[in-house]
């Protein structure tokens, strides 16, 4: 009885989404369960010869890149072919946006050789772009290589090339009061620790600052970072400093 009750709900339910034209197609799921885990990113997922974007993440990438966006079943859609893929991760990273790539996980030719060729293909996040994550020449070489391979060395091939921030550092502070007297004053302790993913400098202080945050002003300053992380709690005073900073 049980079993024949939800059987009766999971009609119901399909028949109110061919109502509401809502009915997934298994793509449209697997990016749905995808982008839960990756909810800040633009996710570019590999479809054979081309990547997509789907949903919000093809109308910024369509505004973003002058690409083509359009209607697909039940999301908004834009595509790169896949020798240009890090030119434009390049671009979205420069705009402020971080990127998620999406591979396929098996070819065609071993998944039409296996029992599951008909099913879909597995995909997985390869690669998390950022501003500080983003090491130019990796990219960059990936790039020449790719084009390279597919249409021979030409004089005509357009790789762009930008120039990389020398020190991309990505800045983690965090802080703690050691007590009351002295969080009512402003005076906290502070650590921070800077990484360079380009070269793997990895910079680290801890010092005592007072209600000004000038120790602090002083070395975010002179690291100048791309990207800081924060801790979910920060003082009024650090947190005013930090979106002074970033705000410039």
């Amino acid at each position: 009885s049980l079993k024949s009750d939800e059987n009766a709900q999971n009609a119901s339910d399909m028949s109110l989404n061919k109502r509401t034209k809502s009915i997934y197609t298994p793509l449209e799921l697997q990016f749905i369960e995808m982008k839960k885990h990756y909810k800040d990113a633009i996710l570019c997922v590999e479809c054979g010869y081309k990547y997509r974007f789907f949903g919000e993440d093809a109308e910024i990438a369509a505004k973003q890149l002058n690409i083509y966006c359009h209607q697909d079943h039940n999301f908004m859609t834009a595509s790169i072919p896949s020798h240009r893929l890090f030119v434009h991760v390049r671009r979205l990273v420069a705009k402020g946006y971080k990127v998620g790539v999406i591979k396929q996980m098996e070819t065609a030719a071993l998944k039409a050789a296996g029992g599951n060729k008909s099913s879909l293909f597995s995909r997985k996040l390869t690669a998390l772009y950022t501003k500080s994550t983003l090491i130019g020449e990796d990219i960059l070489f990936k790039e020449i290589w790719l084009q390279t391979l597919i249409f021979g060395l030409d004089d005509s091939i357009d790789v762009e090339v930008t120039g990389d921030v020398p020190d991309n550092y990505l800045l983690c502070i965090c802080e703690n009061g050691e007590n009351l007297k002295d969080r009512k004053k402003g005076d906290v302790f502070i650590g921070i620790m800077a990484v360079q993913p380009t070269t793997g400098e990895v910079i680290f202080d801890s010092f005592w600052d007072c209600a000004s945050r000038l120790e602090l002003e002083c070395r975010v300053s002179r690291l100048q970072p791309v990207e800081i992380i924060l801790p979910s709690s920060l003082s009024d005073q650090s947190e005013k400093l930090i979106n002074s900073i970033t705000s410039m």
